[in-house]
C-alpha cells in the first residue's frame, strides 16, 4: 500500500486520538519510511534533514510571538476591551467575527504578518466572546477563511507569492504556457467555495451559543491599563518600524526583533521585565514552532519515499481519460499531500510537475490547470493538524485551556472548507 496514504491517515488518527501532534507526526513519518522500505536509519536521516528546513519558520513565529506579547502587555487591547464591555449587544457577535476575518485578511495582504496577529488580538477578546457565548469554533473558522481565501485568490502580499511565484512559476517550469493567465481569475470559483463554507459555519453549524468559563491568565494585567498618549505613540512606532524592517529586508524575524527593541529601550517596561516578556512571547508560539519543524521532517520523509509519484502514477493509470473522475481524484491526492505536509506553499512544487502533464493529457485548458493545481495545493491547509492555519487559531483561542486543537479547530475547518473546495475546485477545472 502507498506509504504516503498510510502515514497521513495514521497521523490524522493519532491526532484525533489525542496523541500530541508532534508525537503523531514523528510516529507517522517513521511508519511511512518503513512502509516504503527505506529502513529505520534512512528514514531518520531524511527526517533529521527536513528538520533544518523548518527551523527558519519556527524562529519567525517565535520572534513574532515575542513582539505580539510585548504589544499585548502594553495594556492597549485590554483597555479597549474593557471599554467595549459596557456597550455589548447581540449584534456585537457579528462585529467580533467580522473583525477576526478582517484581521486575518489584512495579515496576508495589507500588513503581511501572517498569524502573528492572533496572540495579539484573540486572547484579549475572549472576555467579550465568553460574555456573548460565541462558539470558538466559529472564530477558528472565521480566521481560517481570512488566512486561506486571501492568499489563494488575492494577488497581493502572500497571495502574490502563492499565485505568481509558486503556482504560476511552478506550472511554467512544468511545461505549461502561463503567459496571460491570471491566478485571480482561475481561483475565483474555489474562493467562492470558501465563502460558502464560512457562511455555513457561522449561520448554521456554530450559530448556537456555547458557554465558556472566564479565566484570568497568569500574565494578564489584573487591572485595566491606562491608555496614555505615550503608550499609543510608542505602540504605533514599534509597529511601523517592525513593518518597515520586514518589508525592506524581507525578514519577519528581523522586523519583529526591531519592534521589540523599540519597547525595550523606550523605558515602557522595567528592564527586569524584558527577558520575561520576551521569553513568554516566544513560549506562546513555541508549540507552533515545534510542530512546524517536525512537519518539515515529515514532509522530507514523504518526498524520499518516492511514493508521491507512484500515488499519482497509479491514479493516472487507473482513471484513463475520464476527465470528471480524474479531476476529482487529483484533488483528493492534493488533499492527502497537503494534510501531511501542512503547507500549501510546499505542496505546489510537488504536484505541479505531475498534475500539469496529466491535465494537458485530459484536454484541460491552461486556466483550468491553474485552478486545479492551485486548489489541490490549498486543500488540506485548513484542516491539517500541522498547518499554521489551524495552529494559529488554537494558539489564541486555547490560552485558557478551553479550546481543543483537533476537535475545535482542525475538524471544523476541515469540514467547512475542504469539502467546499473539493466541490468548487472540481467545478472550476471542468468549466474553465
Amino acid at each position: 500500500m502507498n506509504a504516503v496514504v498510510i502515514s497521513v491517515l495514521l497521523m490524522l488518527a493519532l491526532s484525533i486520538g489525542r496523541v500530541p501532534v508532534v508525537a503523531a507526526i514523528m510516529i507517522s513519518a517513521i511508519a511511512g519510511g518503513l512502509t516504503a522500505g527505506m529502513g529505520f536509519d534512512a528514514t531518520m536521516e531524511a527526517f533529521n534533514n527536513g528538520l533544518t528546513q523548518g527551523a527558519g519558520v519556527a524562529i519567525n513565529y517565535a520572534l513574532l510571538g515575542a513582539f505580539a506579547f510585548a504589544i499585548a502587555r502594553s495594556g492597549l487591547a485590554n483597555a479597549l476591551i474593557d471599554k467595549l464591555k459596557d456597550h455589548l449587544s447581540p449584534n456585537s457577535r457579528w462585529l467580533i467575527l467580522g473583525a477576526c476575518i478582517l484581521a486575518a485578511v489584512m495579515s496576508q495582504n495589507l500588513v503581511p504578518i501572517h498569524i502573528a496577529f492572533i496572540p495579539l488580538l484573540i486572547p484579549p477578546i475572549l472576555k467579550l466572546t465568553n460574555k456573548l457565548n460565541i462558539d470558538r469554533r466559529a472564530i477558528s473558522c472565521a480566521i481560517a477563511f481570512g488566512l486561506v481565501t486571501t492568499y489563494m485568490w488575492i494577488p497581493y502580499g502572500y497571495g502574490l507569492i502563492y499565485l505568481e511565484n509558486i503556482l504560476l512559476g511552478n506550472l511554467q517550469s512544468s511545461g505549461l504556457n502561463t503567459e496571460g493567465l491570471s491566478g485571480f481569475d482561475a481561483m475565483a470559483i474555489p474562493a467562492l467555495g470558501m465563502l460558502v463554507g464560512l457562511l455555513v459555519a457561522l449561520f448554521i453549524s456554530y450559530r448556537k451559543p456555547r458557554q465558556y468559563e472566564t479565566i484570568v491568565l497568569d500574565d494578564e494585567p489584573k487591572e485595566t491599563t491606562t491608555t496614555s498618549t505615550k503608550s499609543i505613540i510608542l505602540s504605533l512606532i514599534a509597529v511601523i518600524i517592525g513593518f518597515a524592517v520586514q518589508v525592506t529586508t524581507g525578514s519577519m524575524a528581523l522586523g519583529a526583533l526591531c519592534g521589540f527593541i523599540v519597547f525595550t529601550f523606550s523605558g515602557f517596561y522595567k528592564w527586569q521585565e524584558t527577558d520575561h516578556i520576551f521569553t513568554e512571547g516566544m513560549r506562546m508560539m513555541a508549540v507552533i514552532g515545534f510542530i512546524m519543524i517536525t512537519a518539515s521532517g515529515f514532509a522530507e520523509v514523504l518526498r524520499e519515499t518516492g511514493h508521491i509519484d507512484s500515488l499519482v502514477d497509479s491514479l493516472n493509470g487507473a482513471l484513463g481519460n475520464n476527465k470528471a473522475v480524474a479531476i476529482a481524484f487529483m484533488l483528493l491526492v492534493g488533499l492527502i499531500i497537503t494534510m501531511g505536509i501542512g503547507s500549501s506553499f510546499s505542496t505546489i512544487p510537488i504536484i505541479a510537475a505531475i498534475f500539469t502533464p496529466m491535465g494537458m493529457a485530459l484536454g484541460l485548458s491552461p486556466l483550468a490547470i491553474v485552478a486545479l493545481v492551485g486548489t489541490a495545493g490549498a486543500l488540506g491547509d485548513a484542516g491539517s493538524p500541522a498547518s499554521d492555519t489551524t495552529l494559529g487559531p488554537t494558539a489564541g483561542l486555547g490560552v485558557d485551556g478551553q479550546h481543543d486543537h483537533i476537535r475545535d479547530t482542525v475538524i471544523p475547518t476541515f469540514i467547512h472548507y475542504n469539502i467546499p473546495l473539493l466541490v468548487f475546485g472540481w467545478i472550476a477545472a471542468m468549466v474553465l
